[in-house]
């Protein structure tokens, strides 16, 4: 008998929508409460519009999102998370602490924008 247990089809499934390129990233910003579309935009350097919007409708179609249109003039749209996406933080977090240990910043490249608390203990 083989060591070699097959890949959970859940496993397979959930890592596949979380390691989506840019997933993860829209996923932290919408840790710190709902947004809307260009609030997003702003938070994901590098992100382009159509990438965000397959995204955003990729984890809405998944259950991770809700989209709420608001009745207002004009028409805005806000992004919340959905119980279950909010159950993914504890994954991202660790993911985070293991890059921080891990993976190396590039020379070019800061992360204090990103973790202000760090920029205070500087």
């Amino acid at each position: 008998m083989s060591d070699i247990h097959p890949v959970c089809v859940r496993f397979h499934t959930a890592i596949e929508l979380l390691g989506a390129r840019w997933t993860g990233a829209v996923l932290r910003v919408m840790f710190t409460g709902s947004r809307r579309y260009a609030d997003i935009r702003a938070s994901v350097p590098g992100i382009s519009d159509v990438m965000l919007t397959r995204r955003l409708r990729e984890l809405e179609e998944a259950g991770l999102l809700r989209r709420e249109v608001l009745p207002t003039s004009p028409v805005q749209v806000e992004y919340h998370l959905t119980p279950m996406g909010e159950e993914t933080k504890p994954v991202l977090d660790s993911v985070i602490s293991w890059s921080h240990r891990w993976i190396p910043l590039p020379p070019d490249a800061s992360d204090q924008a990103s973790h202000p608390r760090a920029k205070a203990k500087a």
